[in-house]
């Protein structure tokens, strides 16, 4: 008998300790600390403020969906911002929220963020909460075939972000590497789907890749100088 309450006891602690898991993952963007606790951003200017708060707005109305966790997120603001870009592509704009992470980072560098969707309500709410957040005049929505639109651009890339269907990963990558200017980077989401993109990304001599595991996994894949 005392063995069996000592594992109810036990099985009830751990029900609590997912419990409290799950009521902090929904209380809005947070990322991981170095001990494990998890401390939410700060923001320092009104703008960040506005980003963060529409974030949080997101995670309560249950808008996470096919959008990067916010660990990931805050190292796509992190990274960005660290690179000094001033133009950042992304392929799979989802509902924004990745967006808005390097919305933070582009109103610092003064860049734009170029973000392509397939589908038009995805675009749509995308640019609702690109408006909320106060971000609108950093960013350009492109809906429709990405593989096709991509070709459209001429100008330097500072930075790239994958994140869209991932059988479509190479052909990206091919497509916009000659644009990535020397020391750019490439980043793509998801990446333990993807095993041919990381077989390209890990087997060319011009660029270096890392793997970053926390959230949804990313890769950080440098062009070299």
């Amino acid at each position: 008998m005392a063995i069996f309450f000592h594992r109810l006891l036990v099985f009830t602690s751990l029900l609590i300790l997912m419990g409290a898991a799950a009521c902090a993952q929904r209380r809005g963007p947070r990322g991981m600390g170095p001990d494990g606790d998890q401390y939410p951003p700060i923001g320092n200017s009104d703008t960040e403020k506005r980003i963060l708060q529409t974030l949080t707005d997101a995670a309560r109305a249950g808008e996470l969906y096919e959008n990067v966790p916010a660990a990931d997120g805050r190292m796509l603001r992190l990274l960005t911002e660290a690179a000094n870009a001033k133009s950042v592509v992304e392929i799979g704009t989802s509902t924004g929220l990745s967006g808005l992470w390097f919305c933070m980072a582009l109103d610092r560098t003064g860049g734009r963020l170029t973000t392509f969707e397939m589908d038009s309500g995805r675009a749509a709410t995308a640019r609702a909460h690109f408006r909320k957040a106060g971000v609108e005049r950093l960013v350009t929505v492109v809906e429709g075939d990405a593989h096709r639109n991509i070709g459209r651009l001429k100008e330097p890339i500072d930075v790239v972000f994958l994140d869209a269907e991932k059988s479509g990963y190479v052909d990206y990558l091919k497509q916009l590497l000659p644009l990535v200017r020397p020391g750019g980077l490439i980043l793509a989401h998801n990446i333990g789907m993807v095993s041919d993109y990381v077989a390209a990304a890990t087997s060319d001599p011009n660029l270096d890749t890392v793997f970053y595991q926390q959230g949804g996994g990313l890769g950080v894949t440098l062009k070299k100088r």
